[in-house]
Parts: C-alpha cells; structure tokens; sequence
C-alpha cells in the first residue's frame, strides 16, 4: 500500500487499516504505521505517549510491582496493532510531538516544527516507536519515548500552549472533552429559576477537577464530588473545586447514593469521572428523575448502564462523552490558566 503523489488517502484513515478490511481505523484489528505519508498526512516526531486512566489502571494491575512487564506489554501492543489500544480496555491515550512532515494536500494547518498534542486517541493512530520505551518508568500513565506516529486528514492536533510545561499540557488536553460537554450539559438545564445541582464522581481526578471547574462555571447551583480516599479528599477541599466533597466508594451504588443524598440531594447532572468499571448503577441512583448522567470513563459498559437504569426504573438520560466538543482544547486550557484549584490538582500530579 504505498502512496503516490497523485493519490490522496481517505481522510478518515481506512488506507491504513491492514485487518480486517473495511474498517474504520480505531475499530481495526492492526494498521499500516509506516513513515511514508500519504499526500493529505502528517508524521509527528513523538516525545511523549499519555496512556488513558483506564488503561493505565488495568495495565499496573495485571502486572503489579512489575514495570518491566507493562513496559513490554506496551512495546508489544504497538508492535503488533501498529497503534495503541489495550485489548482489555479497548481504550488508548493521546500524544505529544513534534511535526516532522506535512503531507502536500494535508487540511489541518500544521507546519513542520510545530510541537502538538494530537486530540485523536491512540486508538486510531497509526505509531511506531523505536526506543523500547527504556526511559518510562511505568509508574505514570505518561511516556516518554521516540518514534513517530501519523494523523489523517480528519484528525485532530493543537498546537501547545508556549507558557505551559508540555507534560502539564499532555496532561490537560488529555481529557479536554471531559469539560467542554459538562459545560455544556450543565448549561442546557440553567434556567431563570433553576441551577442544577452537579455531581462528579471521581472528582479529584484530571477529567473530574476540570469538570468540577466547568460545572461551576457554566451556572451550576452546587457543586458535589466523590472521590474514594482522605488523601483526594483533603486536596480537592484545599483546591476548592467543589461545595462538598464526599468520600465514598464508586462501586457501591446504595453506600454513594446515600452519602449524596445525606450531601444535600440527588444530582441534576452526574459526571463519571472514574477509571474503574463497575460504577455505572453508582451514577444512575444517585441522579434525580429527569436528571442527565454523563459517562467519561472508558471503564464503563454502556450495557450495564442501559439495563441498570430500566431496572431502577430511572427516568434520566445517559450521555456517552466521546472526547470531542468543537473549542474543547482551548476551553480546557483556559480553564487551567484561570482557575487556581485546578492547576493546582495538575501540579500536585506531576509532583507525584
């Protein structure tokens, strides 16, 4: 499959696609991840992988205390799939890089040199990497490595922010979509008379404090976040991000529920924040009838949600965070440059 100059590749990367033919980049089963470019691709000089939560967290535990083995078992899904996707999971991550070619009938305004985060997952991102990842310590979803990966014509890039730390901009524009759809939700349900009351289930995490944030900034009446240790507790109380915080367990639907309800109600909108699966019927009872439930975590089973919701016989609507809102990117960084509480949860993670 090798591009000619007079040939333009699907902007959707099906040119890409090795197995099974037909599909859909991020559906398939291994890609083409040569350097080659097609006339409409970029190839980015990568520096950094950000494995998402979910990812991360099954990885670590299939392989506790052994950051040699989720160092290989990264190496080896790349290797074989051409891309990043945990086969557990399903779930990929994002990347930074730096622009080292630009397909002549490439549409997304990048130039060489430019230092991006792709905004696309690793899921449907053809990559290569070339340095064994010897210098990741396997303790932090983010990965330092060498190699290249390749954006179609339909992906997404921004170019990062000059006045950021790019590891503190991998690790915002990671989750970027979290905040720009709460915003959104929250907004659709103020009314002259009415301010919601907003939920965020893992509430001290990187998707739930920007949410947290766009909550309160889109008009929300209340702010209330669950997170499942002291530690969390006490930071996200320091930050200030929410009204309440209360400490309970994700997993346990009646234990949350009541800790919400004793909090002051049940939640207008409920945002999942998590990267452990199992908390679907969590969010569901503990949202009022007429309520919305925004599912951002790539550990949950929209079949356990959908079934879980008839059974309780909930009257709320589910809404599926698929990581793109248009303006999500600079929305999210705003967010961090103007909101003291959030860069200050971001810090502390990169301290760690």
């Amino acid at each position: 499959m090798t591009p000619t100059p007079h040939r333009t590749g699907s902007a959707v990367g099906v040119h890409r696609v090795l197995e099974p033919a037909g599909a859909l980049p991020q559906a398939a089963w291994r890609l083409d991840s040569s350097r080659e470019l097609w006339p409409d691709e970029v190839r980015v000089r990568v520096e950094r992988l950000n494995l998402d939560a979910a990812s991360f967290r099954q990885l670590t535990t299939a392989h506790p205390d052994d950051p040699g083995a989720v160092r290989a078992e990264v190496c080896q899904t790349i290797a074989t799939r051409g891309k990043m996707q945990n086969p557990v999971t399903g779930s990929g991550g994002m990347l930074i890089g730096v622009v080292e070619e630009v397909g002549p009938r490439s549409p997304l305004g990048l130039r060489v040199g430019d230092r991006v985060a792709t905004l696309v997952s690793l899921t449907l991102t053809p990559l290569r990497i070339t340095d064994e990842l010897r210098d990741w310590d396997a303790r932090s979803e983010q990965v330092p490595t060498a190699g290249w990966a390749i954006l179609f014509g339909r992906s997404i890039a921004a170019v990062l922010p000059e006045d950021l730390d790019p590891r503190l901009s991998l690790a915002v524009l990671d989750v970027c979509g979290a905040p720009a759809l709460t915003a959104r939700v929250v907004a659709e349900k103020v009314t002259t008379d009415h301010r919601p009351r907003v939920l965020v289930i893992g509430g001290a995490g990187k998707s739930g404090s920007l949410s947290l944030a766009a909550a309160r900034r889109a008009g929300a009446g209340a702010t209330v976040a669950v997170v499942p240790t002291v530690a969390e507790r006490d930071a996200l109380t320091a930050a200030g991000l929410a009204d309440t915080v209360v400490l309970a367990d994700a997993r346990d639907p009646v234990a949350l529920s009541s800790a919400v309800i004793t909090a002051g109600g049940p939640a207008d909108v409920t945002v999942v924040c998590v990267d452990v699966p199992g908390t679907e019927h969590s969010a569901i009872l503990a949202t009022a009838q007429g309520g919305t439930v925004v599912f951002f975590s790539m550990a949950t089973s929209f079949a356990a949600a959908a079934l879980g919701a008839e059974g309780l016989a909930a009257d709320v609507t589910m809404v599926i965070g698929n990581g793109y809102v248009p303006g999500h990117a600079e929305y999210a960084v705003d967010l961090l440059r103007t909101t003291p509480g959030v860069r200050a949860m971001f810090e502390g993670r990169m301290d760690r």
